[in-house]
């Protein structure tokens, strides 16, 4: 029996080939979506996973403000961040923040599930959420998928 063959071979940064992907957001739910995100960003549905190298795909997201939250969280959920000042505690439900800056609600979905580790602005750096069908990555040829 030959046990080279039976040898776990891990992802190094150097080896990992990541693809452009383009996914329509449009009537998805937040939660979801977001969930599927980490797991492509991340490199999870390779079989080439390693969790200490960065080896997920580049994903585009379109029509970041057509997403949905599922029963009344779009005017009961509260994010809440601190400004470092005295009295600087803010908060704000999805239904402002969508009128503000929509994208944002998607990311901070994404990024709190990914892991807190070194490597999860690596992670967040290959998210491209955009407002409206259109996106300027044309030229890295990207493939539309559903989920």
């Amino acid at each position: 029996m030959d046990t080279l063959s039976y040898k776990t071979v891990a992802a190094k940064s150097s080896t990992v080939v990541s693809e452009w992907l383009v996914i329509d957001a449009e009537n998805m739910v937040v939660g979801r979506l977001a969930a599927q995100l980490a797991k492509i960003i991340r490199g999870k549905n390779k079989p080439s996973f390693s969790p200490h190298v960065n080896c997920g795909d580049k994903v585009i997201i379109l029509n970041a403000e057509k997403v949905r939250f599922t029963g009344n969280k779009m005017n009961d959920k509260i994010y809440i961040h601190y400004t470092g000042y005295p009295g600087g505690q803010r908060e704000i439900t999805p239904a402002r923040l969508m009128t503000k800056k929509p994208e944002d609600v998607l990311k901070m979905a994404v990024r709190g599930m990914l892991p807190a580790n070194k490597l999860r602005k690596e992670y967040l750096n290959n998210l491209f959420i955009y407002v409206g069908g259109e996106h300027p990555h044309s030229a890295q040829n990207p493939k539309t998928i559903t989920l």
